[in-house]
């Protein structure tokens, strides 16, 4: 291209005689040429850099493949677990524990708390506090998190678990239900984020991680509000994770899980038609995979790896053939024994 655009002015002095062949001696000239010069250098540098960086990439996940990532130490550190009176939330909270972390126990019942609360000082938590605390309400979590700042400190590993399912087609669904599965299992996400990530930003360390669901990446019958709710929880996450990264906060780490159904009484009574690819999965065994990829600072985590795989046909299968495969695999289906808790906070 600049070889070009020479020849046409070179040209075009030899036309104007001279004149024109001093005119491509002159200072203005020169620096014009060695500005394109630059430019294209320039390009070729971040091109190359590029390739050389996704290169790395690539050989680095090529490595932790073959073997597992080294964990990080989280003894010590401030966890603190949302809906941690039950569930999957409880039992994070006792795996966490036995790991030597300080934790901070959050959930709406304060009964079943303070009993999570217990059982993971006896598992070896080094300190355990529990609060009550609604995670829907957003004063309620600015309030708590102010009281969990003074009397505990900073929480740098904040874990968003707690969730409801209403388990209602879309129009049975009372509007007051939707709303509050939009603001338990995504708003509450927000508010914990600005109650706790100015801190993690100041000591440029910490890590967020997003409970979610296969729900979040794939509709599904029978739970519109429930994958509204988890779709926007993953945008958000993941969003959340690209502003930080470009703001080179490389202390900052996310962790973005998505379940299928999990055995821990939300989804009693859920099908599966093809379970050998989707089981419902075990709460103990979901709890170590989960550990196991904040521990390896993982971004996604997907269980079991066959939602990996239904994600990759969505993205280019014609939707006949989805809805086939669906049928198939008893998807469309999955809600119509549901006679699970429709709460979990």
């Amino acid at each position: 291209m600049f070889t070009s655009r020479f020849l046409v002015s070179f040209t075009s002095a030899r036309k104007y005689g001279p004149h024109g062949i001093r005119s491509l001696r002159s200072p203005s000239c020169f620096i014009g040429v060695s500005w394109n010069m630059a430019l294209k250098l320039k390009s070729v540098k971040k091109l190359f850099t590029f390739l050389g960086r996704s290169l790395l990439a690539l050989l680095e996940t090529a490595v932790f493949t073959m073997i597992s990532k080294p964990r990080k130490n989280v003894a010590g550190e401030i966890v603190l677990i949302t809906g941690a009176g039950s569930g999957l939330g409880r039992l994070l909270a006792l795996k966490f524990a036995q790991l030597g972390s300080v934790l901070v126990l959050w959930d709406i019942n304060q009964e079943s708390n303070e009993e999570t609360c217990k059982m993971a000082g006896e598992a070896g938590a080094r300190r355990v506090c529990a609060y009550t605390c609604d995670c829907s309400r957003k004063e309620e979590v600015y309030r708590v998190a102010s009281q969990v700042k003074k009397e505990v400190g900073d929480v740098s590993i904040l874990i968003n678990n707690a969730g409801i399912v209403t388990g209602r087609k879309f129009m049975d669904c009372p509007d007051e239900l939707i709303e509050k599965s939009l603001d338990v299992n995504f708003k509450a996400h927000i508010w914990t984020y600005k109650a706790f990530l100015p801190a993690m930003i100041a000591n440029d360390h910490g890590h967020l991680v997003c409970i979610s669901s296969s729900a979040g990446l794939l509709g599904i019958n029978g739970l519109a509000d429930y994958c509204a709710s988890k779709f926007a929880a993953n945008g958000f996450a993941e969003s959340i994770f690209l502003e930080t990264f470009a703001k080179g906060q490389k202390g900052i780490k996310t962790t973005i899980v998505c379940p299928f159904f999990i055995k821990t009484g939300m989804f009693e009574g859920c099908t599966t038609g093809c379970p050998s690819l989707l089981p419902i999965l075990e709460p103990e065994y979901a709890v170590r995979k989960i550990v196991d990829a904040i521990l390896q600072e993982n971004l996604y985590l997907y269980m079991p790896k066959f939602i990996y795989f239904t994600v990759f046909l969505k993205s280019f299968l014609p939707v006949k053939l989805g809805l086939l495969l669906g049928e198939y695999l008893g998807a469309l289906n999955l809600m119509d024994g549901f006679t699970g808790s429709r709460k979990k906070n």
